[in-house]
């Protein structure tokens, strides 16, 4: 064990508008939600995109701070990135993977099978600098139901499964040397190392032979978004806990930062001028978080020329 790292606060940057709150679901995953926000997203021009699960909705804040309804769908989107050409790209659990249109709204099904079946659920997703897509397929999974996936889609459209039968994936986020996939594993309590090149001799085309345990937490849910910085240190938002940790290359806890809001941290992502601005969604209270965090956040694929 580690002694405990140094801790600093949050700032509420904004809260979901009352006159956004919808009542009346009584049954199904997000029975009596009135919001659940995940998908934190920056574009270049600076507008802040969020989304909606249980209610079919992407907001947006500008960069003059004005929070309005962007999009609004029969689905349930979760994560959010943004493509270099800035098209919006959202793991939506009922729908697959979607790409939207900025300008126009226009929303396209992007991935909605792999190997012959239909997404079971994706929950989150990231882009390498390279243009390949990771998401996570976490579907109805738990420790009962080891059925969760992790898919890449190569740049040039192929589509693979490069990890299965995994315990609900979650967030996940490449490492800055692009060699290595970081994947939240929530019902484990976890957060997995996965190289992404093959070792010779290893047979067939899993990585899950070569995949280990990075971080192994405690108390809350469990892991849930995360980000990496330019110094390759990995920051985690544990959601059940209401705590965000920075943890070194190498696995160590270099910061605690605890949340002004509710234990629900959901996603993360990093932004402002510098960069050093970590933006927090929590989910169940409908709040934007915001820390100040030591090393700049590694430059996003939306951002790169």
């Amino acid at each position: 064990m580690f002694a405990a790292p140094p801790a600093i606060g949050t700032t509420l940057l904004a809260r979901l508008p009352e006159r956004f709150h919808i009542t009346g679901r009584t049954s199904g995953r997000y029975a009596n939600r009135k919001f659940y926000l995940e998908g934190p997203a920056l574009a270049r021009d600076g507008t802040f995109y969020f989304t909606d699960v249980p209610w079919g909705r992407i907001f947006q804040i500008t960069p003059d701070g004005e929070l309005s309804l962007f999009l609004e769908y029969d689905g349930e989107p979760n994560g959010l990135k943004i493509h270099k050409d800035g098209r919006l790209f959202v793991a939506d659990y009922k729908n697959g993977i979607l790409a939207i249109d900025p300008k126009t709204k226009k929303m396209e099904p992007y991935v909605i099978q792999v190997a012959n079946e239909r997404l079971r659920g994706p929950n989150d997703l990231t882009f390498a600098n390279n243009g390949d897509l990771y998401f996570t397929d976490q579907g109805n999974s738990d420790i009962q139901r080891q059925r969760g996936r992790v898919v890449r889609v190569r740049a040039n459209g192929a589509v693979e499964i490069i990890l299965a039968d995994i315990e609900s994936p979650n967030g996940l986020v490449l490492s800055p040397d692009q060699q290595s996939l970081y994947v939240a594993v929530t019902r484990t309590n976890s957060v997995w190392k996965v190289p992404l090149e093959v070792p010779p001799g290893l047979v067939g085309n899993t990585l899950v032979g070569t995949s280990g345990i990075f971080i192994q937490m405690s108390g809350g849910t469990g892991p849930d978004g995360m980000a990496v910085d330019e110094a390759g240190n990995l920051a985690v938002a544990h959601t059940g806990l209401g705590v965000l940790w920075l943890f070194s290359p190498l696995g160590e806890p270099l910061l605690r930062v605890n949340t002004c809001a509710g234990l629900s941290i959901a996603n993360i992502v990093y932004g402002g001028n510098d960069r050093k601005t970590l933006y927090i969604v929590e989910s169940a209270t409908g709040s934007i978080l915001t820390a100040q965090m030591p090393v700049a956040g590694q430059t996003m694929f939306a951002h790169m020329d």
